[in-house]
């Protein structure tokens, strides 16, 4: 039996120091190995079995000259159906955008296209979910979103400016946003331009969905401009996510890729390039809530029976921006929002919104009249409302704002 530390004569024990010393040593180290080896089994079993949910079986890959791959999947074996509430769900159609195409494209258009009967789905990668601290992360937003005029915003990382239109009951909404590439300082941070339909309270029991163009290095692994859709029905605490990367949203297209990138994209001073966007609960059927993008193209929609608020009509829509601001060593963000300008530079310089609508509580398409905008930081972003459009964005990070 190995002799305790420290026992013995004076003239030994540094001797059995030393021999203690290098007895426990390599045991400690040996049992960090193992524990990180346990922790990494652990972790990269996690991966590969949310890598097995999300990447269904595809009868046809397409990659894309930005490093994407494209999985055309049956429509009837896409992510939505793993959700239990639309386990025995039956597929809703709009025969509207039968012979439609998007007026805009995505890199892996060049490669290929995805056959009817199909969805295209970016492929999630092991480092996408890495890149998220834990599988369960994967798609999912950290932090409150929706902008609220009680925040701190000393302590809120999100940063708004966005038009309100509430009062009402919503059906529905219309816009045509401007599509730029915004630049986004930190990996954790991004920015995106987009609308809301919510029902409920911030930070309590708040049902959205969400959809729009956004740049995230953390979500994405770059800094492409890429359209994306959301939704939560909990306030973002456990339900929803970005896109397909948890069950909900029932995509119908074949032809647009939800979190690929998209072109062309807006020049300062230049050619202006726009979406549009075009969401309407079917009222005459099962009370979905539809997203059409680019002229009676019809994307998918998002199931009634995920809301327990939004199942009947929205109370508020917003539109605008967001960015998150880290405010790294005790400074603003350099991270844009829309073009990077402020709203004041007006036509080719700054992003905007426009042909704004909502369908009321009389089910009648209507311009916003009962507007308010939320700009907490006027000096970092900015919004100038015109009625059913206007300028908004920023630079962050400037003279006026440290």
């Amino acid at each position: 039996m190995a002799l305790p530390c420290g026992s013995g004569r004076r003239s030994s024990r540094a001797v059995k120091m030393i021999f203690c010393l290098l007895f426990l040593i390599p045991m400690s180290s040996a049992g960090n190995r193992n524990t990180n080896t346990i922790f990494g089994k652990k972790q990269k079993l996690e991966v590969q079995q949310q890598l097995k949910r999300l990447n269904k079986p595809a009868l046809k890959s397409i990659k894309s000259s930005d490093g994407d791959i494209i999985d055309c999947v049956d429509i009837y074996k896409q992510p939505a159906f793993d959700h239990p509430l639309l386990k025995n769900h039956t597929i809703q159609s709009n025969d509207v955008s039968a012979n439609s195409k998007p007026k805009f494209s995505q890199p892996w258009h060049l490669n290929g296209r995805c056959p009817e009967g199909t969805i295209p789905i970016r492929r999630t990668k092991e480092e996408d979910l890495l890149r998220a601290g834990s599988p369960a992360n994967y798609g999912r937003r950290k932090h409150l979103t929706i902008p609220n005029p009680q925040d701190n915003d000393e302590e809120n990382v999100h940063e708004h400016a966005t038009l309100t239109e509430d009062g009402d009951r919503y059906y529905g909404m219309m816009a045509e946003m401007n599509v730029w590439n915004p630049h986004t300082q930190e990996r954790v941070e991004f920015s995106v331009s987009q609308f809301w339909m919510i029902a409920g309270r911030n930070g309590i029991d708040l049902n959205s969905i969400e959809a729009g163009t956004m740049v995230s290095q953390s979500l994405y692994g770059d800094k492409n401009t890429r359209i994306f859709t959301f939704w939560t029905a909990d306030a973002y605490t456990n339900t929803g996510c970005f896109n397909l990367m948890c069950p909900g949203f029932v995509q119908v297209s074949h032809q647009i890729a939800m979190g690929a990138t998209i072109s062309p994209l807006s020049i300062y001073n230049g050619p202006q390039y726009t979406v549009n966007f075009y969401v309407r609960r079917d009222i005459h059927g099962d009370g979905n809530w539809w997203l059409t993008i680019a002229d009676r193209f019809d994307l998918g929609y998002w199931p009634s029976s995920l809301f327990p608020l939004l199942s009947d009509s929205a109370e508020a829509v917003k539109w605008g921006g967001e960015v998150i601001n880290l405010n790294k060593d005790g400074r603003h963000t350099t991270t844009q929002m829309g073009s990077g300008h402020f709203a004041e530079e007006g036509p080719n310089k700054a992003c905007f919104f426009k042909n704004l609508n909502v369908i009321d509580g009389k089910k009648l398409l209507r311009a916003p009249w009962h507007t308010h905008t939320f700009i907490p930081k006027p000096n970092c972003y900015n919004l100038l409302d015109y009625g059913d459009y206007f300028y908004f964005g920023g630079p962050g990070r400037n003279p006026n704002c440290p």
